[in-house]
């Protein structure tokens, strides 16, 4: 009874999430009373945002309307005020009086918080603002002060009014033409799409429209003076495939640091990419002695220094100016500085390029509001929900059912944790009934230019749909279980990991620990190419032949014998899917594991341990002995690894009444990852350029985008049985 009630009660919270919809935190609104002469887009580039923007919470006008003077609109926010309008007298004004510059605490004091204290009170103590305080303490976005409480207090660096003066001579005016974007721009003077958001405050973070004659405060460019100006000449370079930096530098013989300077999306994309088009001086530079066989590289960003970057990579100032002359200079963002190839710290190198390691938690910015879809296949209109044994019945054998229940009640817990941390998230969660006719009808029942993120479909056909109507609007797709497809689709986010990476893993796993252990490989028909495979890596590995009829499939007993060794340890590979050999080479494994191959002259009992580049369902059948995986310390990749009692068992456990199975893990992990890196950039495509490997309770996610297809998860596990419990060694 206890698991049809919990059963019946998942089934009712999905059907209401179904129903309504989720929204976590109510959208805030400007209003503006409209004047005498002013249109509905000139208000909108007032407030930075797009008409359709204003239509949609103002019904009672009409988009090819007159606006009549007096009339109060409702305003998103996101957005200054008409009044706070982006000219660029206010805001180099702004500039000079509250830098740009975002303050980096030294150090935290903590307060306990007396009877009657308000965190305005607090801040306005400390001289430093409500936000700063509620940034290092995370629970005041959800809970008020209350007495006895002991909060963190940043404090900050004495700052030299000379030092941090700014010349409103560095900045000029920009005015927006047809067909530009954000990026574009941006990319014209050279700076990031967040430090534009910075110098414009005006701009809607939530939103990424920008309308043509809009005022922008942009850095001037040095060199823009006629008498400074030097004209450089470029040419475009299609990147063939396997190039990489060392081969560019011989063939244009032009420095690495200069390419990815000339090219900033070579960074944030990760690195060279088959495919992409970038620049090169047309006139050769000096190339130096730069390659990446002895050098990595690394941007950098705005707001570091010098403390930051030794303490960064572990190098005195001056072995940091020894590599890199132009230090002497100065330090500007942007700049490319080479390091040793072998420097450890606390960063990631892909493709030869430095990734910093970015901690989401504490990157959140609260005014984000994302909106996402998830679509999967409930089928709820095959249930009877009055017929609670038939619905038992559906949840355990019906695939689909079991996924999606699985994973979108590990979602809603990810929607209570996001919830508390301030961030407001829109849901729309859709039943695709896994037809492509069903899915078809959603996508055009919904405006798809709301989103910022699809979850989902489950089967490959509905997933090609989806993702070619979302593309359309750089809308990325997130396919939260194994699927192929044969079509490129560039705005997927394939988060289960490949089988051919999971055994890449493995092989490397072997590799690094295997010393003189007798290495053997069971493999059936199937799998012949992994056989090969790994001979190839293993050469002087030992075969055991499979036999295979049409009713039975085994090895035989001896010849295995013959192949142990009592003298060292043996690893045996069992690669295949059928869970009769596999139930049958357990069982013989185990019954020479710790015994004695010749009982009369043996001298020494057989170490034995069992590993598979592929643990497939053939290898959970019921009729495999745990006890048995367990004795020969069973050893495999995996995209999982087990998850124990944490705060989001109880959580899950508290709201569903059961624990959670690792469907539901990988809802929750999948959803927090998303809903995070949402919160720290509303833009999932672009900050998967730099983001590097992101860890939960049981799931890792590490993209990188393919060149001919979408954003690929290369991240996993290896994990061993031992003492009857499965653990993560690597």
């Amino acid at each position: 009874m206890g698991i049809m009630k919990n059963t019946v009660k998942t089934l009712f919270t999905v059907l209401i999430c179904l129903l309504f919809g989720v929204t976590a935190f109510a959208q805030k609104f400007n209003t503006h009373p409209v004047k005498k002469g002013e249109t509905l887009e000139s208000i909108s580039k007032a407030y930075g945002v797009s008409p359709d923007d204003i239509l949609k919470y103002n019904k009672q006008i009409k988009k090819d309307g007159d606006l009549s003077p007096n009339t109060i609109l409702v305003i998103p926010s996101g957005a200054m005020t008409a009044d706070d309008k982006n000219t660029v007298d206010a805001l180099i004004k702004g500039i000079m009086t509250d830098s740009v510059v975002k303050k980096e605490p030294i150090g935290f004091r903590e307060h306990k918080v007396r009877k009657k204290e308000t965190l305005y009170g607090i801040a306005k103590r400390y001289n430093v603002s409500e936000e700063e305080i509620k940034k290092y303490n995370k629970q005041l976005y959800a809970s008020q002060l209350r007495k006895k409480m002991i909060i963190r207090i940043p404090k900050y660096p004495e700052v030299d009014e000379e030092t941090s003066a700014i010349d409103p001579g560095d900045y000029e005016k920009y005015i927006v033409a047809p067909k530009e974007t954000r990026w574009s721009i941006a990319h014209k003077y050279g700076i990031t799409i967040d430090s534009m958001l910075v110098l414009n405050p005006g701009l809607s973070k939530t939103s990424n429209y920008l309308a043509e004659g809009y005022e922008l405060l942009m850095p001037r460019i040095a060199g823009s003076t006629v008498e400074d100006q030097q004209t450089q000449l470029y040419i475009s370079y299609t990147v063939p495939a396997k190039m990489n930096f060392y081969r560019l530098e011989k063939e244009f013989d032009v420095k690495a640091d200069e390419i990815v300077r000339l090219n900033p999306e070579i960074s944030e994309r990760g690195g060279l990419k088959e495919g992409m088009v970038i620049r090169l001086p047309e006139t050769k530079l000096d190339p130096g002695e730069i390659n990446t066989d002895n050098y990595i590289f690394y941007v950098v960003r705005p707001k570091q220094n010098e403390f930051r970057l030794t303490r960064k990579f572990g190098m005195s100032w001056s072995d940091l100016m020894q590599l890199n002359p132009d230090l002497k200079d100065g330090l500007k963002a942007g700049m490319v500085l080479k390091l040793p190839k072998d420097q450890v710290g606390d960063f990631e190198v892909r493709n030869s390029l430095v990734l910093d390691k970015i901690n989401l938690l504490d990157s959140i910015n609260t005014q984000v509001r994302p909106k996402i879809m998830f679509l999967l296949p409930f089928r709820i209109d095959k249930l009877n929900m009055s017929d609670k044994e038939s619905v038992t019945w559906a949840m355990q054998n019906r695939n689909s059912l079991k996924y999606s229940l699985g994973l979108y009640s590990g979602a809603l817990v990810a929607l209570d944790s996001i919830k508390s941390l301030g961030i407001s998230v829109d849901v729309e969660t859709f039943d695709n009934q896994f037809t492509l006719a069903r899915t078809k009808t959603i996508l055009q029942q919904e405006n798809l230019s709301e989103y910022n993120a699809i979850v989902g479909p489950l089967d490959a056909i509905s997933l090609n749909e989806v993702s070619n109507q979302a593309a359309s609007y750089q809308l990325p797709v997130i396919a939260p279980v194994p699927v192929k497809s044969e079509l490129s689709l560039s705005n997927v986010f394939f988060s289960y990991t490949e089988e051919k990476l999971l055994r890449e893993h493995m092989i490397k796993y072997v590799k690094a620990n295997h010393t003189n252990e007798n290495l053997v490989i069971i493999a059936d028909e199937k799998n012949r190419a992994v056989e090969e495979e790994l001979l190839g890596h293993f050469p002087g590995s030992k075969v055991i032949l499979v036999k295979e009829e049409e009713k039975n499939i085994g090895i035989n007993r001896d010849k295995l014998a013959s192949q142990l060794s009592e003298d060292v340890e043996n690893w045996v590979f069992v690669e295949s899917d059928n869970f009769k050999l596999i139930a049958s080479v357990v069982s013989i494994l185990n019954s020479f594991n710790n015994a004695l191959l010749d009982i009369e002259n043996g001298k020494n009992k057989v170490k034995l341990r069992m590993l598979t580049t592929d643990k497939n369902n053939a290898f959970e059948n019921d009729v495999i002995s745990s006890t048995h995986l367990s004795n020969l310390n069973f050893t495999y990749p995996s995209v999982y690894r087990e998850v124990t009692s944490n705060a989001f068992v109880k959580r899950y456990r508290k709201r569903f009444g059961d624990a959670p199975d690792k469907f539901a893990v990988r809802g929750f992990d999948l959803t927090y990852d998303l809903l995070l890196k949402l919160a720290y950039k509303n833009d999932l495509i672009d900050i998967s350029k730099f983001i590097g490997a992101t860890e939960y309770n049981g799931n890792k996610f590490d993209y990188e985008k393919d060149a001919t297809s979408g954003y690929f998860n290369k991240a996993s596990y290896i994990m061993a049985y031992e003492d009857m419990a499965i653990k993560q060694i690597e």
